[in-house]
């Protein structure tokens, strides 16, 4: 009877890996496991990539709008405007628009002109905002798919040790644990790829909509720059009139 239960431990313990590290789990579980957690740490390296190429773009372009908005607080008209900010960066296709307007609309009634630069610099908006906003939807994919993806290898790693007890018919620990542990991995690791990618989804959004407040602050001082001339040659033309 000893003889038997040392038998069954010692084949028991043969059963076990040599290392209980994550990276030797990964090499001893099953291959469908495998590409579970290939397929999870792939997300993350991208959840990250996107981290790093969106917190640059945004920084920048931020920055971009803030040094135009200065830029156009201190400009007497639209003319100057345009003059001033003209290396200031893309956003500056606001100001541009804004002009561009203003001549076709040269001799037409205030009203109009201020109504057409308005729904310009609104649809401009909206495409910068669709813009910066592209490459942030699949951060929502990975935080949502990856727990379910991660919860799938789990499943499958136990049903493998489930027909592992059957096979080797003992319900020793040591015949149990490593299967569980791998499968448990692949639960661990879609954790690991899914917070972090909707933290970063969050704070990108909130940056985002700071950057839209800022465009939009950006499209109001141009309006008032536009208004401004427009009240000014009115002025003008009265004081000749008269």
């Amino acid at each position: 009877m000893t003889t038997q239960l040392a038998s069954t431990t010692v084949s028991g313990a043969a059963l076990l890996p040599h290392d209980l590290s994550p990276w030797a789990m990964f090499l001893s579980a099953d291959a469908v496991v495998q590409t579970v957690m290939l397929g999870l740490a792939a997300a993350s390296v991208v959840t990250w990539s996107v981290w790093l190429a969106k917190t640059i773009e945004l920084y920048r372009s931020r920055r971009r709008a803030r040094s135009l908005l200065v830029c156009l607080e201190g400009s007497r008209g639209l003319v100057d405007a345009v003059k001033t900010v003209a290396a200031v960066g893309p956003e500056t296709v606001l100001v541009r628009a804004a002009m561009a307007e203003a001549r076709l609309s040269a001799g037409l009634p205030p009203d109009g002109v201020k109504e057409r630069v308005a729904s310009k610099l609104e649809r401009l908006e909206a495409a910068a905002g669709r813009r910066m906003a592209m490459g942030i939807g699949i951060l929502a994919t990975i935080g949502s798919v990856a727990p379910f993806v991660g919860l799938f290898g789990t499943v499958w790693g136990i049903m493998n040790s489930f027909v592992g007890i059957s096979k080797a018919q003992t319900t020793n620990l040591a015949v149990v644990a490593p299967g569980i542990a791998e499968a448990l991995l692949a639960t661990a690791i879609g954790l690991i790829a899914a917070i972090p990618a909707v933290v970063i989804y969050n704070a990108f959004a909130r940056s985002i909509a700071g950057y839209k407040a800022t465009l939009s602050d950006v499209s109001s001082e141009v309006l008032r720059i536009v208004s401004r001339d427009l009240d000014r040659n009115m002025l003008s033309l009265h004081e000749a009139a008269e």
